[in-house]
């Protein structure tokens, strides 16, 4: 997805000084210029790179999970697995999808001008391409924000986690999600709304940056609530299991010694290897979900806020920080898989090795449900 934006700016935008939030572009800078504006040509190379680098990143990251789903088919972590290997399918249909739509509007613009122009696409295309877009923007924040919430019933109530989250439910969740996203990302199909192109031209996406309608701008501020609701639950829901975590660890330390001196064994750390990765793994893609798509979201709640403010006059924010703030969204296909081929158990436990060689953090014998059940026997 991160080829839609190889087309450099006009030089006209890249001279403006005052481009921030305040700033507007005039009316002449916009997409539907009635002669195509000349722009550098597209780095298809960069595109090309960064296309080849999601899909392998994600085709690795998938490998890995499946790998780690056959292993631990019946076990707590089944259902973590399955809500991270479909966010792995969204990213990877998204970005070559998105990636692939984007590209053949750069290499026809070179065919039949013999140069980039800042040209519209046909409508009935923008529309596929607008949908595409929503769609897989939205499906990896809800199904980040349903991963968290997962972990954390699995931690802070880990004697009722396995009837509540069950291998059934979470397969109707993630037809859920696909639905919410599917119809929200559907409706300017059936016209209502509209899908736009966005400048410089390479792509399309819900009207921010003009004159919308209410049906616009509410669909609008719709994506970008939703979003910003997903990443705000994130942040909560792994808030908590981090606290109960780091609670159920210095309560270890206070009960440890009388239980090995009454059961012979026990367990050095309740925090198991398992709730650990799977933390671990939660919090860098909340991290990075936040970092990528927080300026996008903004971005749009704020045009939205001004257009029900009464600002509908010819002043739109600069396109250029719109367009950065997307960039910065599409490198979320790209983080996200990294985090489940580097934050593996296997290479957190030799990092944890290497920083303290004489403490063993992580333990095969037990996690976190296994010595909670210990401690309530214990009493």
């Amino acid at each position: 997805m991160d080829n839609l934006f190889t087309s450099s700016f006009p030089v006209k935008c890249q001279n403006s000084r005052d481009c921030n939030l305040t700033t507007v572009c005039p009316d002449n800078q916009t997409v539907n210029s009635t002669s195509p504006a000349l722009v550098n040509p597209p780095a298809f190379g960069m595109s090309y790179f960064t296309m080849t680098l999601g899909a392998l990143s994600n085709l690795t990251a998938l490998a890995i999970l499946a790998h780690s789903y056959a292993r631990f088919r019946r076990r707590a972590k089944a259902p973590f697995l399955l809500l991270a290997s479909a966010l792995l399918l969204s990213d990877l249909a998204g970005h070559v999808i998105t990636g692939a739509l984007a590209l053949h509007l750069h290499l026809g613009r070179v065919k039949y001008y013999g140069a980039a122009v800042i040209m519209e696409p046909p409508q009935v295309y923008c529309k596929l391409f607008g949908s595409c877009m929503v769609f897989f923007g939205l499906c990896p924040l809800l199904l980040g924000s349903a991963m968290a919430v997962e972990r954390c019933i699995g931690i802070t109530w880990p004697l009722l986690h396995p009837a509540v989250v069950t291998m059934t439910r979470i397969r109707l969740t993630v037809l859920l999600i696909t639905f919410t996203a599917l119809i929200l990302a559907g409706l300017p199909l059936l016209n209502v709304g509209n899908y736009k192109p966005q400048f410089p031209g390479t792509w399309c996406f819900l009207p921010v940056n003009s004159l919308i309608s209410i049906t616009d701008a509410s669909l609008s501020l719709a994506f970008s609530t939703l979003g910003l609701v997903t990443l705000t639950v994130s942040v909560v829901s792994n808030t908590v299991s981090g606290l109960k975590l780091l609670q159920a660890r210095f309560k270890d330390r206070c009960v440890k010694s009388s239980a090995a001196r009454r059961h012979g064994s026990f367990s050095s750390s309740s925090l198991h290897s398992l709730d650990v990765e799977m933390m671990t793994q939660l919090a860098a893609i909340t991290v990075v979900s936040c970092v990528c798509w927080s300026p996008f979201l903004i971005y749009i709640l704020m045009s939205v806020s001004r257009f029900y403010e009464g600002i509908r006059g010819p002043r739109r924010q600069c396109e250029k920080l719109l367009l950065l703030a997307l960039r910065l969204a599409s490198w979320n296909q790209i983080l996200d898989p990294w985090v489940y081929i580097l934050l593996r158990r296997a290479v957190l436990r030799r990092l944890l090795q290497l920083l303290q060689p004489d403490r063993v953090l992580f333990t095969q014998s037990s996690s976190y449900r296994d010595s909670h059940r210990k401690q309530i026997n214990l009493h």
